[in-house]
Parts: C-alpha cells; structure tokens; sequence
C-alpha cells in the first residue's frame, strides 16, 4: 500500500532538508517499480512558501485539508515566529487526521510547543538542543540524528533527513530496498561494474558484495565466492539471508539487473549489449530475467522512462 507523507512547509524552511527525505522516497519507488510512497506539500493558510534560499513552492493546499499517514513539519529558519496558538491548533486537529506526527530540524519545537510531544523520546537541531529540554520538560530530549519513538518521529537537520528516509524505507521494505537507494544516491557517474558498491553492515556480506559487484559481467558460483572469502557456502547462505533477507544467488540475480536497468535507461546500448554487460549469453534469458523482476522488458522500460 502506498504511504502518503504530508509536508507542513513554513518560510524559511530548508531546501536541503526537504530533498533529503523527499528523494530517497522518490528512489524506492523508482526502484520498486511501484508507488510506495506518495508526497504533498502543504502551507499553513495554503499560500505560496518561499525557503531559506529563495525557493518558492505553491503547496497543494492548507494544513487543514491534509490528510495521510504521515505529516511532516517543517519551519526550519524562524521556527519561534511560527509557533503561533493559531498554528498550535492546526498540528492539534492534523494529528487526528495522520498515523504519524514527524518533526524535521525544528519541526520538533512545533509539535513540543504543541503538546505532541509530551511523554515521548524526541530530538531537535543540536543548536537548539539545551533550549528544548528547559523548554519543554515533558519531552525526553536527545541528542541524536533522528528519534522514532511510537508514531512520533524526530530529527536534528537537514544531513541527517537522509539517514532519517533511509531508515523508514528499511522498516517498511527491508534491508535491500534501503541499501539500493543509498547506493542508487551515491552513485550519478557512467553506469559501470566499477561503480561505487552498494555497502552492509555484517563485515561478510560487505565482502560477498564486492565481489558480486565486481563480476557482473561473467557471474561466478557462490561456492567459488565462498572458497575465495575462505569460509563455506552455507555461512555465506546464512549471513546474507540474515541481513537482506534474500539468498546469495537472489541477491546476485538482483544486482546484475539493477545493472541492466541502469544501462537500460540511462545508454543507447543494445539488448544484447546490456545482456553481456550484466552476464547473460542470451538476450533473451536476460529479457525474462528482466520482465520478471521489474515487469517490463528492457526496451519497454527505456521507452517509459
């Protein structure tokens, strides 16, 4: 199902914050292939908003028309010239129209000021950090890059909005999505086996990833992985099931395709060239490999975009 993230924007809010968790949301339905996500922006009155560097944005309305799973406020700049009663009560009747209350950069000072935060763990710009616990005695204030506690969800600025999507994008659809966006945001240069690889925690499956990514071309076993990483095939198995939830030869497959997708929209390359390029011999096994993972074939998706 598709999750719907409202944004409460203010004067003066980041643009950098804004695309930081705007965009991650944006890769995973990209390379979802399907809206997981969906945004609107809102302003208090539904006016145009114009951030801290000049960019204006026509909201699709008013606060008091929005209604989804999640609403996001976010004053950014000049946060304590919109912690108004009249805004206090817009947040107060928009909590009972959305799961989730998110407070980014300063946003937490909204939601604290308007009691929605009282009882809850909750972080703020590390600026404002010492000002928000006197203020707001009730909140368990942190000092952390983001805080998910229950259905509230803070976070201390603009960087760590990224870290902030990304870890959303973990809880609701695993491990490997979230990896794919990390990577699919790193990496802007020439599609390219050589490519800035995608990371994992477990220090194992870092490895067996480096050498996926470096042989996408002409695909080994994963014994032979396993026997070049000096230890067995079902530790491997068993390690990277546990931290993407997909088997060795998934992930493999999932790689290579994530390659043929890549080459597919952003070259000219043929499909045989592509099939090569990601260890196919037959253009058409690759095709089906294609259809299959992402639900068009390879020249159907190109002309799509």
């Amino acid at each position: 199902m598709t999750q719907t993230y409202n944004f409460l924007l203010f004067d003066g809010f980041s643009n950098l914050c804004l695309a930081n968790m705007v965009e991650p949301l944006r890769a995973a339905n990209t390379l979802a292939g399907q809206n997981l996500y969906a945004w609107q922006f809102y302003s208090p009155d539904g006016a145009p908003v114009e951030s801290s560097s000049g960019l204006q944005v026509a909201p699709h309305g008013a606060i008091g028309a929005a209604v989804g799973d999640a609403l996001i406020v976010m004053p950014s700049y000049g946060y304590l010239e919109h912690s108004v009663s009249e805004t206090l009560r817009a947040l107060h009747r928009a909590s009972s129209r959305h799961s989730r209350l998110a407070g980014l950069d300063t946003g937490s000072w909204l939601l604290a000021d308007a009691g929605l935060l009282n009882g809850y763990r909750a972080t703020i710009h590390w600026d404002e950090l010492s000002r928000f616990e006197e203020a707001f005695p009730d909140v368990d204030a942190l000092q952390e890059r983001f805080v998910i506690d229950r259905n509230r969800i803070t976070c201390s600025g603009a960087m760590a909005a990224y870290d902030l999507a990304t870890a959303l994008i973990l809880a609701d659809h695993g491990p490997l999505l979230s990896m794919e966006v990390a990577h699919l945001l790193m990496n802007r240069g020439e599609p390219s086996t050589a490519s800035p690889q995608m990371k994992s925690e477990d220090r194992l499956v870092n490895r067996v990833l480096g050498v996926m990514q470096g042989t996408l071309d002409a695909p080994v076993l994963i014994k032979d992985i396993a026997r070049q990483l000096g230890c067995s095939q079902k530790k491997i198995e068993t390690r990277v099931l546990a931290e993407l939830g997909v088997t060795p030869q998934a992930l493999y497959r999932r790689l290579r395709l994530n390659l043929a997708r890549k080459l597919a929209v952003e070259t000219q390359q043929s499909v045989a060239e592509i099939a090569s390029r990601c260890g196919y011999e037959n253009p058409s096994a690759m095709t089906r490999a294609f259809r299959a993972q992402f639900g068009q074939t390879p020249t159907a998706y190109r002309n799509g975009g």
